[in-house]
């Protein structure tokens, strides 16, 4: 675990997300979960003793699995914006370890049978202020990634959790994203938070180079996938793209498959959620 505050914590070690923990008087608040529930289980063991409040908030900063699968392992209450409940609620009550191939961490691990989601009891729309004895924690609402993203903030201590807003090294899912969104709230996290020390959800600290580039390969997709929607058929154009996209990023050999289907499987369904007018009113997560 690696402090990056004053009771602030990081921990990279499990499989998925970057976890982040704020100890405050009144207890802990935990920022997501990783995928397997073993890993959640252990999670949640080297917990125990850790703080002087007995109270338990898990904070969920989006829908995807990778980050909420392991949820109800933890056993506490969770927050999570109101979209993001909405998307739980278009769920089966069980996720199932098959189907489609999306890239993400979860498709790694083996043995994940079924598991019951654990939907969060907590929800807002823009803004949600926690206070816990210490300083006041606020949860705000970015879309981007989802419809439902938010980032965890600390403004005493300048410290920003923006979960998938911008990932560290590893190609961005695309597939239930708002661009120009995504755009947007990253050109509001390097102004209203200039000098503050971000946390990407995957991946720990991140440098305002590291945002920068994140924001300029989405002006970029955004710009070729505008392109293409005007044109009738797109399907070869579309892997081309994926194949340019990836390029930008230095992928270790072990994960290219897995980067490479991320940004396919993305920029497929993006493509067609937006483009294709049979597709546009489909159900989003």
């Amino acid at each position: 675990m690696e402090s990056i505050g004053k009771n602030v914590y990081i921990e990279n070690q499990y499989i998925g997300v970057t976890l982040g923990v704020i100890n405050q008087p009144r207890g802990l608040m935990l920022i997501d979960a990783p995928p397997a529930p073993e890993d959640s289980r252990m999670w949640r063991a080297s917990l125990m003793g850790m703080g002087d409040g007995p109270e338990r908030v898990l904070i969920n900063l989006d829908s995807h699995p990778d980050r909420t699968l392991g949820a109800r392992a933890m056993d506490c209450t969770i927050i999570a914006h109101e979209k993001t409940v909405a998307a739980f609620r278009n769920r089966p009550n069980t996720f199932k370890a098959q189907g489609d191939e999306t890239g993400a961490s979860w498709e790694s691990i083996p043995g994940l049978g079924s598991i019951r989601w654990a939907p969060p009891e907590i929800s807002f729309t823009e803004q949600l202020f926690l206070h816990w004895g210490g300083a006041p924690i606020l949860l705000e609402g970015h879309a981007g990634p989802t419809r439902g993203a938010i980032w965890t903030i600390l403004p005493e201590q300048k410290i920003v959790f923006v979960g998938d807003a911008v990932l560290k090294g590893q190609p961005p899912f695309l597939a239930h994203a708002d661009l120009p969104a995504w755009i947007e709230a990253l050109e509001f996290l390097q102004s209203k938070y200039k000098g503050y020390t971000v946390i990407s959800g995957r991946g720990g600290v991140v440098t305002p180079h590291v945002v920068r580039t994140q924001n300029e390969m989405l002006k970029r997709t955004l710009e070729k996938l505008e392109k293409l929607g005007k044109k009738r058929f797109a399907a070869d154009a579309l892997d081309k793209t994926v194949e340019q996209l990836l390029t930008s990023f230095k992928t270790p050999t072990a994960r290219r498959k897995q980067y490479a289907q991320r940004l396919r499987y993305g920029i497929h369904h993006y493509y067609a959620r937006h483009y294709h007018s049979s597709a546009r009113s489909a159900a989003e997560e």
